[in-house]
């Protein structure tokens, strides 16, 4: 199967989309300057309609092209029983050690940089608010979640996990299904896959406004002044994604040997598109079709790529404990080793159940930070900068989710050769 259609340079649509977000930090921060904040917040309103249509058209992709490569790789797997138990194992047990590793980054860099320590901001009272929800968060209601009541309102919703679920239970079925039409079935659902990248290609062709107009909305309200107030903690947050970022690249060039850099340039597009929307399903097209140009098959990338949205959050993961310990530092509460790594113990299960929950880093602090006596309050100082935050979290999470999808099609003998189409560097690139 082709991976996507290929109408459009994807350089092109790189330089782009890069321009398009420089030119929305510039006209945020005119925005912001010239105008009133009063003013300023209708002006990003008025980007946000922008944004706010092209995620749109993003997310009504996600719910069928997960369905279709879900069933559709299922079904070819029908012949050996084993594999999808041995794919889900082999990702499991990526994503469970990228999660540790991600978390001790975050334990360990906010012990050495001491983010919190000076920040010379007036504290907020200790039993404030962060205004984040945190009921959904236990596992009674996380466990009923992952069970949709109707892959209907699944879909809508674009419960990535549920749906996964429902498409996995559909795709047994009909490989167990003798009729005469359950071939003619999956073959159906088998096309929807490359019809949906097709529509990828088109709506990726409005990817530049809707960079521009996200970026543009965020800087008009927030200024890029609040960066230079929080600048220590901004810096050491993302130089521990720096990091992370290493570790991760690091750990995938073992299996994936300097093909890595050929994946890594195809992962540009989704993560910059990640980092200006700070939306991982903004990016979840895209990188469907950007894996399967690396060579991944189909089957692991539309099986594997699902499960890491919801089990594989990098970025996310190293905030909750850089935040929890910013927390402490600001308020001069002290935490011992064996406290923290309690801390991290905890974080590891109950971020787990954070898919689909709004602003889910903060609302993972917010539950975990009273369990170890810091006040949920303290992420008030977080609330004003979180935006800034997520996009490096949210960019993190996307090129770890590539790179755990191309070392599993590696591990299971699913990563063909690379599609070769965009310059002579490109393909040097692939050949090393």
């Amino acid at each position: 199967m082709q991976a996507g259609s290929r109408t459009q340079n994807p350089n092109k649509l790189t330089t782009y989309i890069m321009v398009s977000l420089v030119l929305g930090i510039a006209a945020g921060y005119a925005c912001n300057r010239l105008a009133s904040p009063e003013q300023a917040k209708i002006i990003a309103g008025y980007f946000s309609i922008v944004s706010d249509i092209f995620l749109r058209m993003i997310k009504m992709i996600i719910a069928p092209l997960v369905f279709g490569t879900i069933v559709s790789g299922i079904t070819s797997l029908s012949a050996n029983g084993g594999a999808v138990g041995r794919i889900a194992v082999k990702s499991l047990a990526w994503f469970i050690t990228a999660s540790v590793v991600s978390l001790l980054v975050g334990l360990l860099l906010a012990n050495v940089l001491h983010p919190g320590h000076g920040l010379g901001l007036a504290l907020p009272d200790a039993n404030a608010t962060a205004n984040v929800q945190t009921s959904s968060l236990n596992v009674k209601d996380f466990a009923a979640h992952v069970f949709p009541t109707s892959i209907v309102q699944a879909m809508a919703g674009n419960e990535v996990l549920q749906i996964l679920v429902f498409s996995m239970f559909f795709g047994f079925a009909l490989s167990a299904v003798k009729g005469a039409f359950a071939p003619d079935i999956a073959k159906s659902i088998d096309q929807i896959v490359p019809v949906m990248l097709k529509f990828t290609d088109y709506v990726m062709r409005f990817a530049p406004f809707g960079v521009f107009a996200a970026m543009a909305s965020v800087i008009s309200t927030q200024g890029l002044g609040v960066l230079v107030t929080y600048g220590k903690f901004v810096s050491a947050f993302y130089f521990g994604l720096f990091v992370l970022w290493v570790l991760i690249i690091g750990a995938g060039s073992v299996v994936l040997g300097g093909s890595i850099k050929f994946l890594l340039r195809l992962l540009r597009q989704p993560m910059m598109i990640a980092f200006s929307t700070s939306s991982s399903e903004a990016a979840f097209p895209k990188m469907i079709e950007q894996l399967m140009k690396f060579g991944v098959s189909e089957r692991i990338a539309g099986f594997v790529l699902p499960l890491g949205y919801s089990f594989n959050l990098d970025g996310s993961m190293m905030y909750q404990t850089f935040a929890a310990l910013f927390v402490a530092q600001a308020f001069n509460i002290d935490m011992p080793i064996t406290t923290q790594i309690a801390m991290l113990l905890l974080l590891m299960v109950t971020s787990k159940g954070i898919a689909g929950v709004p602003r889910a880093s903060l609302v993972v602090a917010a539950a975990t930070l009273p369990t170890f006596g810091l006040p949920a309050g303290g992420l008030v100082l977080l609330i004003g900068i979180d935006a800034f935050l997520d996009m490096g979290r949210t960019m993190t999470n996307v090129i770890g989710n590539g790179i755990a999808t191309a070392v599993v099609a590696k591990w299971e003998n699913e990563l063909g050769a690379a599609v070769e189409e965009e310059t002579p560097l490109l393909q040097t690139a692939a050949a090393g």
